[in-house]
């Protein structure tokens, strides 16, 4: 299992689906390609300072070493977003979130997608030369 380290491929993941819990939001993309499965972290500074954000950070990380492999989907991406509750919840109960977390199917991101092309202005609206 790799990790995931630029920024572009944290953007396509949110682009994914989701799955929501108490402690974190799992984000996942399906790939093209042949390669393993990756995850990536991240917590954003509204859930505390450094340390309080590294300590979560941490505990997903754990999260994942303890998880067995064959729960996630071959040719995926994966990412881990962070909350607050991460602190103070039960690490057993946040295992068991995140095993839920990849049976359950996932929910689709609303308007998140690639933007329509824009419409030609009909012909009739249009100020003759």
């Amino acid at each position: 299992m790799d990790r995931l380290r630029q920024r572009a491929d944290f953007l396509a993941v949110a682009n994914g689906a989701r799955v929501n819990s108490p402690a974190f939001v799992l984000q996942s993309r399906n790939r093209d390609d042949s390669g393993p499965v990756r995850i990536g972290f991240t917590v954003t500074k509204k859930n505390g300072n450094a340390p309080e954000r590294n300590r979560i950070r941490r505990r997903l990380r754990e999260l994942v070493k303890r998880l067995d492999p064959v729960s996630m989907q071959p040719h995926h991406d994966y990412v881990l977003v962070g909350r607050r509750d991460a602190l103070s919840r039960d690490f057993a109960t946040m295992l068991d979130d995140l095993r839920i977390a990849f049976t359950k199917p996932p929910r689709q991101v609303k308007g998140r997608g690639p933007k329509p092309e824009p419409r030609p202005a009909p012909a009739a609206s249009r100020k003759p030369d």
